[in-house]
């Protein structure tokens, strides 16, 4: 059976680090014996099918074959439509009512557990907010994650550590879904 997924690369062509033209990535991927492979703006989104594997042998097989091509390690997180979609439809905030800068996703490798937050006050950040869902982090910032003390805050290695953590605005979150959908 045929799953179709998303990819999500960590700190790759940010301020000139970890370049990956997506028409490489594109082939690599095809090079997987990956199919319909369609990247997403240059910030690391791929979207492929796939008939074997899972998110976390596809998001393997992925990191080896970059880091073999490139030269360099990449965190990759993969995941199929249907997390995709309840990410989105389990939103805490109000999406509809809020822009796209506004509203952040932080999808995390394996979950979090909440005890690693519980140092944080969060009353210190309002009216920024975060909230916890299936192996990701919803982050409210009213003036963009540009601004965003408790973004900064989020971003502690110490708080992600041993987890692969990267994140994504609004729009691309639904975007994927999109591009994964049938």
């Amino acid at each position: 059976m045929t799953t179709t997924y998303a990819a999500l690369l960590r700190g790759i062509n940010v301020g000139g680090n970890k370049k990956v033209p997506m028409a490489e990535l594109r082939t690599l991927m095809e090079g997987l014996g990956l199919d319909d492979v369609r990247t997403y703006l240059q910030s690391g989104q791929a979207v492929f099918a796939a008939d074997h594997g899972d998110e976390d042998s596809l998001a393997a097989e992925l990191v080896g074959a970059i880091e073999k091509r490139f030269g360099f390690a990449v965190g990759v997180i993969v995941r199929d439509h249907a997390y995709l979609r309840a990410i989105v439809e389990n939103c805490p905030f109000p999406a509809a009512d809020l822009e796209a800068k506004q509203l952040h996703v932080t999808y995390f490798s394996e979950p979090a557990a909440p005890d690693r937050y519980q140092e944080i006050d969060r009353e210190t950040y309002l009216p920024e907010e975060f909230r916890l869902g299936d192996r990701a982090l919803y982050l409210y910032a009213p003036n963009g994650l540009g601004r965003s003390k408790l973004a900064e805050h989020l971003a502690k290695p110490r708080l992600n550590k041993g987890l692969i953590a990267t994140s994504r605005n609004w729009n691309t979150v639904v975007k994927l879904v999109e591009m994964t959908e049938g």
